[in-house]
């Protein structure tokens, strides 16, 4: 009668372990979305980087705290999509990246991580509502910057390459994917409005470039640690673009992409990093505006026409973005991409 029991109780501890074995099996994600901020909340109101993607993917699904990430965020998981807000600027997206990838309860093995946000672009080859795929990432403020006006000979540039930080300071993404990426995305129809076109008229007089429809574009992108914006800044973005040899020129601005990528190389997996970004300003300033009018009132809400640089563009960018996002992530979940 012992040997019966205690054969009963082995056989229970065999089931018991294997049920805990199963329940522990971490959870399958093929589309990691990283948005760096939302404004108000994640659905319902004036869009930030995550609202779309929210709404269209994750909305109703389950929500994990991650330990050591931003505070009140949550990692969204529904149907083998999540979605993390990051947090602004590259220290607070290089650790959540990180925290979400090595969490344990989830498997990224076979996932494609998505870098989206807004951005600013650059003159003569973007428009506001552009997305960009990105091909290359690069670190803005790795290497050596001077103020103009400590410069012993008069340039348009102010940034020197140090190649201390090449490991660091650029990334060339995986160009198999990210133009099969494009190519999938290419024809996606995105919008914009006759205010912009109106106001983009205005900043460059003259110039059949500036009024052109949106359009998806493949580019670089450049992370500052601070939201940048002037001709000097622009010029030392297109430098390092050159000096880095990157297959396709500086297109975008923003502030956390090298970051995912620099996080992603650690990890082993950089080569299934995406990055699309929109275009919600220019990389200059424009219509008169300076640094003190375009920045110097942080009172005033982000909102359409809200501030001098970004006409009414900011929701439909997002849109356009979340739209070329759809046409990747939908391929991806039904195994055609």
């Amino acid at each position: 009668m012992r040997k019966l029991v205690c054969g009963l109780l082995m056989a229970l501890a065999v089931v018991s372990s294997v049920a805990a074995a199963d329940a522990a099996e971490p959870i399958d994600i093929k589309v990691l979305i990283l948005p760096k901020f939302e404004n108000g909340e994640m659905a319902g109101d004036f869009p930030g980087e995550a609202q779309y993607y929210y709404e269209g993917y994750v909305q109703g699904g389950d929500e994990y705290e991650i330990r050591g990430g931003m505070p009140g965020h949550k990692l969204y998981v529904k149907d083998g999509v999540a979605l993390y807000v990051t947090g602004m600027g590259k220290v607070n997206t290089a650790i959540s990246t990180a925290l979400i990838l090595t969490d344990p309860r989830f498997d990224f093995s076979d996932a494609y991580i998505i870098s989206t946000g807004s951005a600013g672009s650059v003159r003569e080859t973007t428009v506001m509502g552009d997305v960009i795929i990105a091909t290359a990432c690069i670190d803005y403020d790795l290497g050596h910057h001077a103020d103009p006006r400590e410069l012993v000979f008069p340039s348009d540039t102010t940034w020197f390459h140090a190649e201390t930080y090449d490991s660091s300071s650029y990334k060339i993404l995986n160009q198999e994917l990210a133009h099969k990426v494009y190519n999938l995305v290419k024809d996606t129809e995105i919008e914009t409005s006759e205010r912009t076109k109106n106001f983009m008229a205005a900043a460059f007089p003259g110039e059949e470039w500036a009024t052109r429809d949106p359009q998806v574009l493949l580019g670089t992108t450049t992370s500052g640690d601070n939201f940048w914006k002037g001709e000097y800044d622009e010029a030392n973005a297109k430098l390092q673009a050159e000096t880095y040899g990157v297959p396709d020129p500086y297109a975008v601005t923003e502030m956390e992409d090298i970051a995912v990528a620099v996080a992603l190389d650690r990890l082993g997996m950089l080569d299934r990093y995406i990055v699309i970004r929109d275009s919600v300003n220019m990389d200059v300033f424009m219509n008169g505006a300076g640094p003190e009018s375009t920045w110097g009132d942080y009172t005033v809400p982000i909102a359409p026409g809200s501030r001098p640089e970004t006409a009414d563009i900011f929701p439909i960018a997002m849109e356009n973005n979340y739209k070329v996002g759809k046409v990747l992530i939908d391929a991806i979940l039904a195994g055609t991409f």
